[in-house]
């Protein structure tokens, strides 16, 4: 059965969830390290969807569900509530589909996959921009909102930024009702912090991060690609990725990585 009940279930769904679980549980990933985020991340989709779609059982009639779960069930590790006051939940959360609804679901789901009520900290990606438009504050602000509603609602402790310049982090900081606690610099495109960056993060207690993340990390057209390789046959031009979330749990007082994982939604374009 395996890639064509995989591909039945691809054809009748609305909706696909992939989490990889905790990939420090994932003896094949070790090979290939240190793979760039980018190919990391193809790799993790992949191995999950070929894992997944093997697993597919026989009586499809039960399994048409709108929603799609793809997981590796071994590698899901859920967090010992006893210990988790000792450890740090962080994400950060690439939005591909430019929505800024998506982002309660991508935190909600990441809690539900980890077994805790509230992430400490996610740092948002810039969505990608269309063509024309320029990457502004009113761009960011919907996205921005969504995320301090979590923080009200206590679903995050703290949130940061990626990517943005003295200016905008001025603007964002200055705007915003709970300010940014981070942002993150890619390293590749400057090998020292700008100074102006780092006077006002030291002045307005803001952490700046280092990150080597691309500027998209998943697009819709290596997805498409993976979702091809994985299950063959699959109309894979329907699928679009909406969100990729990736964790990490640091033990606080080592400063040890304890588990990883990526967990994505795409959704369906029936034409």
């Amino acid at each position: 059965m395996g890639t064509d009940g995989a591909r039945v279930l691809l054809e009748r769904a609305g909706t696909l969830t992939l989490q990889t679980g905790n990939l420090l549980n994932w003896g094949c990933l070790r090979k290939k390290c240190p793979a760039t985020p980018g190919e990391e991340v193809r790799d993790c989709i992949q191995k999950t969807l070929t894992e997944w779609s093997s697993k597919v059982g026989q009586d499809l009639n039960q399994e048409i569900l709108e929603v799609l779960e793809c997981t590796v069930a071994q590698a899901i590790e859920k967090i010992n509530p006893e210990e988790r006051d000792e450890l740090k939940v962080s994400a950060k959360l690439f939005i591909v589909g430019s929505n800024s609804s998506s982002i309660r679901n991508a935190v909600d789901l990441a809690c539900s996959a980890l077994g805790v009520a509230q992430l400490d900290s996610v740092i948002i990606a810039p969505p990608p921009v269309e063509d024309g438009t320029s990457f502004s504050l009113e761009y960011l602000q919907p996205y921005w909102q969504e995320l301090e509603n979590l923080v009200q609602n206590n679903k995050i402790v703290a949130i940061g930024t990626s990517d943005l310049d003295k200016t905008l982090l001025e603007q964002l900081y200055l705007w915003a009702q709970v300010k940014p606690s981070s942002n993150q610099v890619n390293l590749a495109s400057c090998c020292v912090m700008p100074p102006d960056l780092t006077a006002f993060a030291k002045q307005f207690d803001i952490q700046l991060l280092t990150h080597n993340d691309p500027k998209e990390l998943l697009c819709e057209a290596s997805f498409q690609e993976v979702l091809q390789e994985s299950i063959q046959d699959t109309k894979a031009h329907e699928w679009i990725p909406l969100w990729l979330l990736r964790y990490s749990v640091i033990v606080k007082s080592r400063g040890i990585i304890k588990s990883k994982g990526y967990i994505m939604q795409a959704k369906r374009n029936s034409f």
